[in-house]
């Protein structure tokens, strides 16, 4: 059964946002359970090994599944993005199967993500080219250049789990933009007017 391009658009929101969401809480519930975790201290992925392992590597394996199937739907709208997408949800997925223990396959699975998730939001602002695709975009690259700066290992004071921090957190809310905004758009349509 073929379902239309509003019904695909609202899919993909509601994809995304419950991804980044559910995200959100179980790497709040697993720091919060982690023995001693700093956020400025501790890498995000410390949180894939030891006894919060089982919490976060299922997450992000979710988050990446939900980006991939957010890709798929949105394909009709930028084709470019659902590369970029598929490419962030790998990464996503690759984060959570290879943990940081692994080695070099993490920190390419961890690359592609921060990477992928901070220049998705430049399409957006070519496709929407409203305010709030501009304001992901600020987002995206506030991402790129904590990456940009957290590779050489400039952490301007953060500790390198802060910096860390600068290049998911900006992904992360505007991912949450970003689902919400297609959830809103492409509902408005199918909702009848208060007489």
């Amino acid at each position: 059964m073929e379902t239309n391009n509003d019904t695909q658009m609202k899919i993909a929101g509601i994809a995304f946002f419950t991804g980044v969401v559910q995200f959100i809480l179980f790497m709040l519930l697993a720091e919060i359970l982690y023995p001693k975790y700093s956020v400025s201290g501790n890498y995000i992925s410390d949180l894939g090994v030891g006894s919060t392992a089982y919490i976060f590597n299922i997450s992000i394996v979710i988050l990446g599944l939900l980006i991939i199937v957010a890709g798929y739907f949105i394909r009709r709208f930028s084709r470019p993005l659902l590369v970029v997408l598929i490419l962030a949800g790998i990464g996503a997925m690759g984060v959570g199967l290879f943990p940081e223990t692994t080695g070099s396959p993490h920190l390419i699975f961890s690359l592609l993500v921060f990477l992928m998730s901070s220049i998705a939001p430049y399409f957006l602002v070519v496709k929407i080219r409203n305010l709030m695709s501009v304001l992901w975009a600020i987002l995206g690259t506030v991402g790129l250049i904590a990456l940009i700066l957290y590779i050489p290992g400039i952490y301007l004071g953060l500790g390198h789990g802060g910096m860390e921090r600068m290049i998911v957190y900006p992904d992360l809310l505007w991912g949450i933009g970003f689902g919400g905004w297609l959830v809103g758009k492409f509902s408005e349509k199918h909702t009848a007017p208060a007489h």
